[in-house]
């Protein structure tokens, strides 16, 4: 497993990924989104992990001018999952950014209780 800063070459790729998760990640690929998200893919703190040269996960992260990292996507693919690919993600994402905090945006935060991190707050929807 090799995990390594997201490049345009996997634009195709990453699209193909979330494109096959169906619904849940619809808002991200369908019409004028995909570029959208494409160009904020490229423009976001943007890992992927891969092997023997496949996509299998990545994530997507903003840096709010050097005061905390906020975490906006972490996906791993289905047939991925449980070999702690996501683990490794944001382990790589904390070793990088190790002077700043950094908050998780989440919709599934079991999962980052899981590995244990705290819930400290919440994000709310305004419009």
């Amino acid at each position: 497993m090799e995990i390594k800063r997201y490049t345009f070459e996997y634009d195709d790729q990453v699209m193909d990924l979330i494109k096959d998760e169906g619904e849940e990640w619809l808002c991200y690929w369908a019409d004028e989104n995909q570029t959208k998200y494409r160009h904020a893919l490229r423009n976001s703190i943007t890992y992927i992990a891969l092997e023997e040269e496949e996509v299998c996960g990545f994530i997507r992260a903003l840096d709010d001018m050097g005061f905390y990292i906020y975490i906006c996507d972490l996906f791993v693919t289905r047939k991925h999952r449980g070999k702690h690919i996501g683990k490794q993600l944001m382990d790589r994402l904390v070793e990088d950014f190790s002077e700043q905090v950094i908050y998780v945006m989440s919709d599934v935060d079991e999962y980052y209780q899981k590995l244990g991190y705290p819930i400290v707050g919440s994000v709310l929807e305004v419009q």
